[in-house]
């Protein structure tokens, strides 16, 4: 959007803009000072800060402001006299100046869009060719994760290991104590449930972790068995539906902590408390931590309280469950999925105990994931945010 006008409000504290379809945004004047662009508020090297809040005057004034033929807003502020510069586009991507303060709690960011079953026709898909040569086609796969909480990809190498090669795109790899890679396949004495040919219900990996893994790849180097589809959920949907259908038992999963553990290996005991459904300190999404089979004796809930929170729990998994919130696919030799750990729960299908399934995971990060989305599309607009 472009600015139409701009002006000082009358205590001279703050501006309105207007833009070119008539909406308008308020910015204060140590808003304006503390996040100027100037090559002495912020290292043009790296973009970091290089004063602090005690280096600005208080009460501070706008002395004047327009727009220049760059389609910037120019301001002086008084008492230091200086003269600013903030692009239109860098005052759209951070206005502040927004309706929604008395939003319901569990309410999503824009750049996120929820779902069941109704996506299985246009899931985020990418060739590997594609995405490792070219911004744009990476760009494109990373921006489904964001919305979507996963993507597939197909024409990977089906080496031991190559999978990592996914992560280094974005990212890095987070290495556990299952390694930097671990394999999944049947077992004879597994350490882990995932290690069998058994159905699993749709979770959330490795909860007993503080902080979880945010993102999982699962890539597919042989699959000749009968069964073994992967479904995958969307949890911020079924926090979305339980709000509507039982806002009590919402309110149960996201204000006490379950407990989850993990000592499948020689030497590890993990322990972690979270909650089921996590909101943050405003009340937004952030994320969803279901994982019946890590899950240790509940403690944190109140005695007068524990049987409405098994009942919220129950009415949770029957969602979860419900067909209608799922997306299934097989992956064959070749092909993978990613999933935002924080948001998509992951299962797979019963299989035979004839042919071979083979599938290599790893764990990576989303900060990895959307600092690099964030460049792409940066760069493709022009300037970096």
């Amino acid at each position: 959007m472009k600015l139409r006008s701009v002006n000082v409000l009358p205590d001279n504290k703050a501006v309105e803009i207007v833009w070119d379809n008539g909406s308008r945004a308020r910015f204060h004047a140590v808003w304006l000072r503390d996040n100027a662009l100037d090559d002495q508020t912020r290292s043009p090297i790296n973009g970091q800060r290089m004063i602090t809040l005690l280096d600005i005057p208080q009460n501070l004034t706008i002395t004047n402001a327009s727009i220049t033929d760059e389609d910037c807003m120019r301001i002086s502020i008084a008492p230091e006299n200086r003269v600013l510069d903030f692009p239109a586009s860098w005052l759209n991507t951070y206005a502040y100046d927004k309706s929604g303060g008395n939003r319901l709690a569990g309410w999503v960011n824009h750049d996120v869009e929820t779902w069941d079953s109704t996506l299985q026709d246009r899931i985020t898909a990418g060739e590997w060719q594609q995405v490792s040569s070219s911004r744009e086609a990476l760009g494109h796969w990373l921006a489904g994760v964001r919305k979507f909480g996963f993507a597939v990809l197909s024409g990977v190498p089906t080496g031991s290991g190559d999978l990592c090669q996914i992560a280094d795109l974005f990212g890095y790899v987070r290495e556990t104590n299952y390694g930097r890679w671990f394999d999944v396949r049947a077992e004879v004495n597994p350490t882990n449930l995932a290690y069998t040919n058994l159905g699993l219900q749709a979770h959330t990996d490795n909860p007993y972790r503080d902080p979880v893994p945010t993102l999982q790849i699962l890539s597919c180097l042989e699959n000749s068995v009968d069964g073994g589809d992967s479904i995958v959920v969307d949890g911020f949907r079924v926090a979305e539906r339980m709000r509507a259908e039982n806002q009590k038992g919402f309110d149960l999963l996201s204000q006490y902590r379950a407990n989850f553990e993990y000592a499948g290996s020689e030497g590890v005991r993990l322990r972690s408390r979270q909650s089921v459904i996590k909101l943050t300190p405003d009340g937004e999404l952030g994320a969803i931590c279901f994982n019946n089979r890590s899950a240790a004796p509940l403690t944190g809930v109140p005695f007068e309280l524990m049987e409405a929170y098994y009942a919220a729990s129950r009415q949770f998994a029957e969602i979860v469950e419900d067909k209608s919130m799922e997306v299934t696919f097989k992956l064959s030799a070749g092909e993978l999925f990613i999933v935002d750990n924080t948001r998509i729960l992951h299962a797979r299908k019963a299989f035979s105990g004839t042919g071979e399934r083979w599938l290599q995971g790893c764990y990576a990060d989303k900060d990895g994931l959307l600092s690099t989305l964030a460049d792409i599309e940066g760069k493709q607009q022009g300037y970096s945010a």
